[in-house]
């Protein structure tokens, strides 16, 4: 009798647990796939985000991304320049492997992007806004970007092969754009992933006219090392993109003024300073006249030199460049309000970057190209419905977007995507063999601003890097002793240790990523 009693039990437990699975599988197969929104600005310090440093300003509308979801701690590019480095996140692959190298180079649209793999899964996809790839988009069901750079005022769009000029500011239009595909030109049937990627804050960092002089009454200090000598470092003392001798005051601090009496070194810069106030509408001007006018003036009659005149460079740069923030923090704001009230938040991973860091005045500078943490470092926030909340330490890199979207999609991640899906990291697991250091490599040399050519390897603590082409110079960094890296430490004694791990690990990589670049040199 018993034994009958528990052949009959195990037959019930059997078949409870035959009808559980088959329940978990057509759940499985009921649940819809997740939309992607990938919102990325060109050129957003991480310093400048509130989630990430809450010195300059507020970004309480990216904030509420990382809030809701995860900060990343330690995200990097593989190469910090804006086209390069876009091509890395659309395939997942490290510039010598996707042929982008620099912006004069031709980004080859045939070859594998994550858009395309979406689209054969069933996805609608989209790219709105700042493109700068050269080719036109492919993989994409309605494509409508800025040309090259892009303006911030009036600009001119493609949109799917058509030009078209917008009138306003292009930070709005982009948002503006791409809300307008999600409402009403989409397929509604599927998921979708969009691409929403603005030309703020690039240079020259034209603040919209509501945000003019929002942040006047502040005096932001020097960074520390704002008066930087370069010692020891040759290819940092070479580079021609410090605020004090390099940035211009017509082009990026706006000094164009109507007797045209403030002339600068570069011609080109001054006259393409003009010519951007020129594109502007009657009623723009009047804003803008109103706010510049004045500065223009007492520009022209202080006749500031040396510290007086750089340090009111970094103020006037550091207030513009703010103002361009608030107007996206604003727009980031209208994108999460309406992915809420047309009930797509819960169903959507939201993720926001830049394309790469960016100089707030460190070291002298502005821009980014360099290995050093300002233009190395690129914010990323991302929000998972049911996914983790918190802050996320390990070592990301922006070649691990494409296949992070792809495994959130089903979608099988191909063999020669180098990056690494960071689903598992978004759940809230702890993956043991998580990558323990990074690769960069950077190419555009001779170009603008005069970086040397680079690359190198981080770790969590220590940083090799190698200038090479026209130099061959090494440098090494303690990253915990020596965070904003004034002390390059290669060749000193009681390094040698560190030096011949880190070079054995950059030899590593470039076997990995199949960059064979030291073999390259020695021939």
């Amino acid at each position: 009798m018993e034994k009958k009693q528990a052949i009959l039990l195990a037959g019930v437990t059997a078949l409870a647990a035959t009808s559980s699975a088959c329940q978990a599988k057509q759940k499985a197969e009921n649940k819809k796939p997740l939309n992607i929104v990938f919102i990325m600005t060109d050129d957003h310090s991480l310093q400048t985000i509130s989630a990430y440093d809450k010195r300059f300003i507020q970004t309480p509308n990216i904030d509420r991304i990382a809030n809701e979801g995860v900060l990343f701690a330690n995200s990097f590019v593989a190469n910090s320049i804006s086209g390069p480095s876009r091509a890395c996140m659309l395939t997942g692959k490290h510039s010598h492997k996707n042929g982008f190298i620099d912006n004069n180079h031709h980004f080859d649209g045939a070859q594998q992007t994550f858009p395309k793999l979406l689209q054969k899964a069933g996805y609608q996809t989209a790219v709105v806004g700042k493109w700068h790839l050269t080719s036109n988009p492919t993989g994409f069901d309605y494509w409508n970007i800025l040309i090259g750079q892009g303006d911030y005022y009036n600009p001119f769009f493609i949109d799917n092969g058509v030009k078209k000029q917008y009138t306003g500011y292009a930070t709005n239009i982009t948002t503006e754009l791409a809300l307008d595909w999600l409402g009403n030109k989409r397929d509604k049937n599927k998921p979708f992933c969009l691409l929403l990627h603005h030309k703020a804050p690039h240079r020259t960092w034209m603040p919209d006219t509501c945000d003019l002089g929002m942040f006047d009454d502040k005096v932001y200090p020097l960074p520390a090392n704002f008066y930087d000598k370069y010692e020891g470092r040759l290819a940092a003392a070479q580079q021609e993109m410090s605020i004090i001798e390099d940035m211009d005051e017509v082009y990026d601090l706006k000094m164009a003024d109507k007797e045209n009496e403030v002339r600068t070194k570069s011609k080109g810069l001054e006259g393409a300073g003009r010519a951007m106030y020129n594109r502007m509408n009657p009623d723009q001007k009047a804003a803008w006249d109103k706010y510049y006018d004045p500065i223009i003036k007492d520009f022209k009659e202080k006749k500031r030199t040396g510290k007086e005149l750089a340090e009111w460079k970094y103020q006037r740069y550091m207030h513009d460049y703010l103002s361009v923030i608030h107007s996206v923090d604003r727009n980031i704001g209208v994108v999460l309000e309406y992915l809420e009230k047309n009930n797509l938040l819960e169903n959507t991973l939201i993720v926001y970057t830049s394309d790469q860091g960016f100089y707030m005045g460190e070291h002298g500078w502005f821009d980014k190209r360099f290995m050093y943490e300002e233009s190395f470092r690129t914010p990323l926030l991302m929000r998972l419905p049911g996914g983790k909340k918190g802050k996320v330490d390990q070592l990301v890199q922006n070649i691990d977007y494409a296949p992070t979207f792809l495994e959130l999609a089903g979608v099988n991640i191909p063999n020669d995507i180098q990056g690494e899906s960071l689903l598992p990291l978004l759940e809230g697991k702890k993956p043991g063999d998580w990558r323990s250091s990074l690769y960069y490599h950077f190419y555009e040399y001779p170009g603008e601003h005069a970086v040397k050519r680079h690359y190198g390897v981080r770790d969590s603590r220590y940083k090799l890097i190698h200038f090479y082409n026209d130099i061959d110079v090494w440098e090494l960094y303690d990253l915990k002793e020596d965070p904003s890296e004034m002390n390059n430490l290669y060749g000193k004694p009681g390094t040698e240790k560190i030096t011949n791990r880190l070079k054995e690990e950059l030899k590593k990589l470039q076997k990995q990523y199949d960059d064979p670049i030291e073999s390259k040199l020695a021939k």
